[in-house]
């Protein structure tokens, strides 16, 4: 059971619940249900599906966590756990998440449910973290408070305090994200009927390649047994034209040229395939490949535009659940320009003594070192800037 509003305030919490809570929920239904498997598919069976949102997850799974042990203040929000060690935090989100999973697999599963989903779902059960597959969770609405409970196919049933929920974008609900996919379902189809098409004229013969003519009348049985012993022998798939037969005198007036090759479809389909990627968050340019000058800028618009702030839907959902701050590791292979960029910008202020080393440390989201708080006072060759009025030849020097 979630925790009622007579519990917190026995624990020193004030809390006021949504007034509008009982119109939402009543709006949106008693239990709101997945409606990932219209789009699971498509990224089993569409190349180009599952290519970008491979990759979209791949560059996500890559990027660990780092915990700096700042503690957020809970005072004005509903407590989940007791207490972590910043240890314990580091091991569940950077190399074991429970006994049964590596950390790669366990973010891989997370990425994927969050993109074709629009919502993952994590269970904490006091010591590890298990990934709870999002097509079959059901959230239980509650008029009061926001969720009463979370439901794994109708019969395993979470408390609130159980569950991490990773919430994707979405306007139609408060309570479930919106799949990525969802507004290119047209999209996937036409292209899925396209390369259907494709296929079947390839294994058919669709158009034509030899007329046969007879100037009587020949039953439908006997054409058919003629032009599938043609087939036969001369199959389609292997360089061969479907015959047409005419008979009673007819005669043929033009006849199309048309090859697979012009029946290809190239420019729709790959105005389909960006249209996915797009929607995906990932600039095509990426999936074309060469050597190409585009190729960097074009990386590092895909990180911080569609990576990042996937990963940091994760991390603020468990930022709340485990009460302490969370930020992503910057060492991204994809942003090594950027990081240079800032390397110089800090470095720049540490050296004019702007700012301390462990102020540039942190600005990088790196770990402070021990002496490391005091300003670095510029020194050229007439002095110090420290006094400058010290300078010049130094003391007890010879005139040699």
């Amino acid at each position: 059971m979630s925790i009622t509003q007579k519990t917190l305030s026995a624990m020193g919490f004030q809390t006021k619940f949504n007034p509008a809570q009982s119109t939402i929920a009543r709006n949106e239904g008693t239990s709101i249900p997945s409606l990932s498997n219209v789009f699971t598919s498509y990224y089993e069976n569409l190349g180009i599906v599952n290519r970008g949102i491979n990759m979209i997850v791949d560059a996500a799974s890559q990027i660990d966590v780092i915990v700096p042990g700042d503690k957020i203040d809970q005072s004005n929000m509903t407590p989940k756990i007791a207490s972590m060690r910043t240890a314990q935090i580091r091991r569940l989100l950077n190399t074991d998440p429970n006994p049964y999973m590596d950390i790669s697999t366990f973010r891989r599963l997370i990425f994927v449910d969050i993109i074709i989903d629009g919502n993952a779902f994590v269970y904490y059960d006091g010591a590890h973290i298990y990934h709870i597959p999002a097509k079959g969770m059901n959230i239980d609405t509650d008029n009061k408070e926001y969720v009463k409970s979370y439901r794994y196919n109708e019969n395993t049933v979470f408390a609130p305090t159980e569950i991490i929920h990773i919430k994707d974008n979405a306007i139609g609900s408060v309570f479930r994200g919106t799949s990525r996919l969802k507004p290119v379902l047209l999209d996937m189809q036409l292209l899925r009927r396209m390369l259907l098409f494709q296929d079947k004229f390839f294994e058919n013969g669709a158009v034509p390649g030899l007329v046969l003519k007879s100037p009587n009348s020949i039953s439908e049985k006997v054409k058919d047994k003629m032009i599938e012993s043609w087939i036969g022998a001369y199959s389609p798939s292997n360089g061969g034209r479907r015959p047409l037969i005419l008979d009673g005198g007819l005669e043929l007036d033009k006849i199309s040229n048309a090859t697979f090759k012009e029946l290809d479809f190239e420019l729709s389909i790959t105005n389909k395939r960006n249209t996915i990627l797009v929607a995906l968050g990932i600039p095509p340019i990426l999936m074309e490949g060469g050597n190409n000058a585009n190729i960097r800028p074009n990386q590092r618009l895909f990180y911080i535009e569609t990576v990042i702030p996937l990963v940091d839907k994760l991390l603020k959902a468990f930022e709340r659940f485990f009460s302490y701050k969370l930020v992503p590791d910057n060492d991204i292979p994809g942003l090594q320009p950027e990081l240079q960029e800032q390397a110089t910008f800090y470095s720049t202020l540490v050296n004019t003594g702007v700012i301390t080393v462990n102020e540039a440390r942190n600005g990088l989201a790196y770990e402070p070192m021990a002496d490391q708080d005091e300003l670095r006072i510029p020194v050229n060759i007439t002095g110090s800037a420290a006094d400058p009025s010290q300078g010049g030849r130094p003391s007890g020097g010879s005139n040699a």
